[in-house]
């Protein structure tokens, strides 16, 4: 008997068809005349709070704007605070200090490797530059060179020398 007592009377809250169904009953007949006055007027009360309420909060509204003008304070400022606090928010977080921890060592040894290979190329060229291949060949730029500039030398000669 007691599971059937237990059945008729849910401790669990409204579904959402249950709210559904609880919404279209007409109760109003079930309210008696003096009921009915007595919600129409807290209907009216709780309306007249609540437009009383919006209003009250638009003045609070309105004067926190005043002041933050008196102070010279903008949107602007007000998100530049909010990003300055946001950003050091960040920087102390661990996530962050371990991530620039290892970017700063991976730039150091970035740098170092760099460093390493262009002194390496520096070491090639200046072997490469004192290998006999090289020196062989600069010697005959430097012919070509000087032939050249007295090619061009002899012909602006002759050039000027016919005129």
């Amino acid at each position: 008997m007691e599971a059937q007592a237990q059945g008729l009377l849910e401790t669990e809250p409204l579904q959402g068809r249950d709210e559904d169904t609880v919404a279209r009953a007409d109760l109003s007949s079930m309210l008696s005349e003096e009921e009915r006055e007595e919600l129409k007027a807290e209907l009216v009360q709780l309306e007249d709070e609540i437009t009383t309420l919006r209003q009250v909060l638009s003045a609070k509204e309105r004067h926190l704007v005043e002041i933050k003008q008196k102070l010279g304070m903008n949107l602007m400022n007000e998100l530049k605070q909010n990003f300055s606090r946001s950003w050091h928010d960040v920087q102390t977080t661990t996530a962050y200090k371990k991530t620039h921890e290892t970017l700063s060592h991976a730039g150091q040894k970035a740098t170092a490797a760099f460093s390493n290979v262009g002194t390496a190329i520096s070491k090639k060229f200046g072997d490469m530059r004192n290998s006999p291949t090289f020196k062989s060949f600069e010697e005959r730029v430097e012919t070509t060179v000087t032939s050249l500039k007295v090619f061009f030398r002899r012909r602006r000669y002759e050039e000027g020398k016919e005129e």
